[in-house]
């Protein structure tokens, strides 16, 4: 039998509630607690399909932190490690803030949906989201009030009923977050003017959409009423022009970088996007043309390593391609990954800045 010291465990369960767990194999316990089977020295999940161990040899702990600490190792069978665990817990309270959005949500009250103290929540959902746990029950409220907007609700009722305590915090983030007020939000951008210019290169089309504030969307494909047609789809009540001549500097300039002949570009952006988005989409414009980065050195890089997959949904909902360089992400295991453009466009891409770069 190994010798393992174990402090007394900070779990909020009674143990025979957590025994029941393990002999149900019951998943809905996952990220609450972790086994520690004394007998063979490895921790695992309430809902392990490995045989029940005794009650006698087992020892319930808090977390995989407490148990490692106490010499226990993971069980390669169910994977109870940190990260496992953080996910299951941040699941379990993205549920909770899901269902009680209307709520004055607090870390006390989150932290005790997961066991866990308002200092440890930050730091597990910062490490597994990549963003905190009020950036995210803001960003949920805003895609609820959207929407609701969106199916003819008044502003007044729609901002109440998705947790917003008052329209002055609404109206804080209007800007960056819907390019628009909310009631032009919910005419499907009535009011908001948008001009676009679809040019060909050698990747196909492009088309590039403006507002008063900049760009803001990039996109490639292969047919110029398909791309026209998305970008009424997501503003149906704006006013949308197509017109080749008023930015046409602009369009023509980047038509040049697509085309690697101008490495360096700076133009106006309109970009909307959560606050880790931003930094995500930021750090990709950091990289150098010609080179690429993996989701894991991005996530480094913001001091967010193990953020990998809340980087790798940032650029899938990057809406500027190109500009903002999505495409020189590549998986860890130096694969290509995805490009919501298309995976043909991303190699070209990445094999003309390059060739560019060994001139």
């Amino acid at each position: 039998m190994y010798e393992m010291t174990l402090s007394p465990t900070t779990t909020v369960l009674p143990d025979d509630e957590c025994w029941q767990a393990v002999q149900n194999r019951d998943r809905a316990y996952d990220g609450r607690f972790v086994t520690a089977v004394h007998t063979t020295g490895i921790y695992c999940r309430p809902s392990c399909p490995a045989r029940t161990p005794h009650r006698r040899n087992i020892t319930f702990c808090h977390t995989p932190e407490e148990a490692e600490a106490a010499g226990f190792r993971p069980c390669k069978r169910c994977s109870p490690n940190t990260q496992a665990y953080d996910a299951d817990v941040t699941e379990r309270i993205c549920r909770f803030i899901d269902s009680h959005l209307d709520e004055r949500l607090t870390l006390d009250e989150l932290g005790a949906v997961g066991a866990l103290s308002p200092q440890h929540l930050q730091r597990v959902f910062k490490r597994t989201l990549g963003i905190s746990p009020r950036e995210y029950i803001e960003a949920r409220r805003m895609e609820h009030l959207k929407s609701r907007l969106k199916a003819g609700e008044k502003v007044t009722d729609a901002l109440y009923e998705a947790g917003f305590s008052s329209s002055s915090r609404l109206y804080e983030r209007a800007a960056d977050q819907f390019g628009m007020t909310p009631a032009a939000y919910r005419r499907g951008g009535e009011g908001l003017e948008i001009t676009y210019a679809v040019v060909q290169s050698s990747l196909g089309y492009v088309l590039v959409a403006f507002t008063e504030r900049g760009i803001c969307a990039v996109s490639l494909g292969d047919s110029p009423q398909q791309l026209a047609d998305t970008l009424r789809a997501d503003f149906p009540a704006a006013t949308i022009t197509a017109d080749s001549v008023a930015r046409s500097a602009q369009v023509a300039l980047l038509l040049q970088h697509l085309e690697g002949q101008q490495p360096h570009i700076e133009l106006p952006l309109d970009i909307r996007g959560t606050a880790f988005q931003r930094r995500v989409w930021q750090a990709l414009q950091q990289i150098p043309s010609g080179e690429t980065r993996s989701y894991s050195q991005i996530a480094a890089s913001l001091g967010e390593p193990k953020a990998t997959r809340a980087v790798a949904r940032a650029c899938a909902s990057n809406h500027i391609a190109v500009i903002i360089p999505c495409h020189r992400v590549i998986r860890n295991d130096g694969a290509m990954g995805g490009y919501r453009w298309g995976l043909s466009r991303k190699q070209a891409l990445l094999r003309r800045e390059r060739e560019n770069a060994r001139q």
